[in-house]
C-alpha cells in the first residue's frame, strides 16, 4: 500500500478537492476507486461513517480519515506543505474560515441544486425525499439554484478581496475545495460571474494536470448525467 491510500468515488467533488490536493503537493499516493463498497464489513471497519475520499496512513491514529478538508489539513501539517495550509495564525484562520462556511452554508444549497441532476440522493428532510409533487421538488430545487448568488459573492469580497486565489498569489486549501465544488454547477447550465470563471480558469491553469486530469472524471459524469436529464 502507498503512504497515502485515497478511497474514492471519481464522480465526486468531495473526492475530487483531495485528489487534486495530493497531486498538487507532490505527495506518493495511491487510489482505490470503492464505487459500490462503502457499505462493505471491510470499508466500515475502517471507517464507520462509509463516506468518501477517505485516506488511509499509518501515521493516523485509527490509521484511516474522513472529510477531504480533514484529509488536506492533515497532510499539510504532516508534510510542512506551508504553501497550501499557512502556518501564521491569521492567515491559517482565514482558509479555515472560508472551508466551514462553503461547508457550512454554500455546500447545501448547491446539494439541493444540482444532486437531482446528477443523480444523487437528496439529504433526510429535504423536499427532493418526501412526498411532495415532481413541481414542488423542482421548485425547491430552483429556489436553492437562486440562492446560491449570494453566498457565492462572499468568496469574492471577502475571502478572495482583491487577490488572485484565498491563499494570495498562490492556491490554498481552501481553493482547491472552492474551485472542485464549482465544478458541479455545470450540471444545471449555472451562470458563473465572471470573477468565478477567471477564478476557475486560473486556479486550473496554475495546478496544471494536477487538477485537470482527476477533473476530467466529474466533467465526464457531469456530461452524462445532463445528457440523461435532457
Amino acid at each position: 500500500m502507498a503512504a497515502n491510500t485515497l478511497n474514492i468515488l471519481k464522480p465526486s467533488v468531495n473526492n475530487l478537492a483531495a485528489r487534486i490536493f495530493v497531486r498538487a503537493a507532490g505527495l506518493e499516493f495511491e487510489e482505490l476507486d470503492v464505487w459500490g463498497k462503502t457499505t462493505t464489513p471491510e470499508f466500515l471497519e475502517k471507517y464507520p461513517a462509509h463516506l468518501t475520499p477517505m485516506l488511509e496512513e499509518a501515521g493516523l491514529p485509527k490509521g484511516s480519515l474522513g472529510e477531504s478538508c480533514a484529509i488536506m489539513q492533515y497532510l499539510c501539517n504532516k508534510h510542512g506543505l506551508d504553501q497550501f495550509y499557512p502556518r501564521d495564525p491569521g492567515q491559517r484562520a482565514m482558509v479555515d474560515n472560508a472551508m466551514f462556511y462553503l461547508i457550512g452554508t454554500f455546500y447545501p444549497l448547491l446539494a439541493r441544486a444540482t444532486y437531482p441532476t446528477l443523480g444523487f440522493p437528496q439529504y433526510p428532510g429535504e423536499v427532493a425525499t418526501s412526498d411532495a409533487d415532481d413541481e414542488l421538488k423542482a421548485r425547491a430545487q430552483k429556489d436553492a439554484e437562486d440562492a446560491l448568488a449570494e453566498p457565492l459573492d462572499v468568496f469574492r469580497t471577502f475571502f478572495l478581496a482583491g487577490k488572485p486565489f484565498i491563499g494570495g498569489d498562490t492556491p490554498s486549501i481552501a481553493d482547491i475545495r472552492l474551485a472542485a465544488t464549482l465544478e458541479f454547477l455545470h450540471a444545471i447550465d449555472y451562470e458563473f460571474p465572471a470573477w468565478a470563471k477567471e477564478y476557475m480558469a486560473a486556479m486550473e491553469s496554475t495546478l496544471g494536470e494536477a487538477y485537470s486530469e482527476p477533473a476530467a472524471d466529474v466533467r465526464g459524469y457531469v456530461a452524462h448525467m445532463k445528457s440523461q436529464s435532457a
